[in-house]
């Protein structure tokens, strides 16, 4: 089992994010992809594959990835 915890959430100032709303859905899509990521480990383990290649390829597709939004301006 994982031992990660979910950050602080903060604002582009550096503040943290104060609507409880805002971060229980943040924490919520964290959790599913958490478990998205998770299945997909451990299917290319039980296939055969290597759980390196796994996370490589998991760290490549979130760093390909570009907001649809500007981020707020303070």
């Amino acid at each position: 089992m994982s031992a990660f915890k979910p950050p602080i959430w903060h604002k582009p100032d550096g503040t943290p994010l104060a609507c409880v709303e805002k971060i229980k859905v943040l924490n919520e899509n964290l959790e599913e992809l958490h478990q998205l990521a998770q299945d997909m480990l451990d299917d290319a383990v039980l296939m055969g594959g290597t759980e390196e290649q796994v996370r490589t390829t998991l760290m490549a597709l979130v760093s390909s990835l570009d907001s649809n939004y500007p981020e707020q301006q303070p």
